[in-house]
């Protein structure tokens, strides 16, 4: 039963990438792959974070959330095809510099995400 909540995760996250991704402009720097693949490194940090030290949350719904919602809504693959569009398009340091900033960024966030909810945990005592 669990692919039912690994479907609709999907199909949520999916959606709400597409959605976003209408809002940027078709040439440039692209900052709607930018601002998802950093988003969600913040999300999945979090959510597992949470759902594992805090929540105990089943697996159907970490699985729905984790790997469906976040995993269709970040795309490492749009990332390395837009990069290669910088490239191809005469913007080579552009494109280097897009790669290198999302790698290191959603690594930072990832551990924002992290120590977001590990604060919450400790101070709150519960979530």
């Amino acid at each position: 039963m669990l692919w039912w909540a690994l479907a609709a995760g999907g199909i949520l996250g999916s959606l709400a990438r597409y959605g976003l991704s209408l809002l940027q402009p078709s040439t440039g720097w692209p900052w709607a792959t930018f601002g998802i693949n950093l988003s969600g490194a913040y999300v999945l940090a979090l959510f597992l974070t949470l759902a594992l030290e805090r929540w105990s949350l089943p697996a159907a719904v970490r699985l729905g959330v984790g790997t469906g919602f976040v995993g269709s809504y970040t795309t490492f693959s749009t990332l390395v095809l837009e990069t290669l569009h910088l490239v191809t398009g005469g913007h080579p340091w552009e494109a280097l510099l897009y790669l290198h900033v999302s790698a290191a960024g959603g690594l930072l966030l990832a551990y924002a995400g992290h120590q977001t909810a590990m604060g919450w945990i400790h101070r709150r005592g519960q979530i």
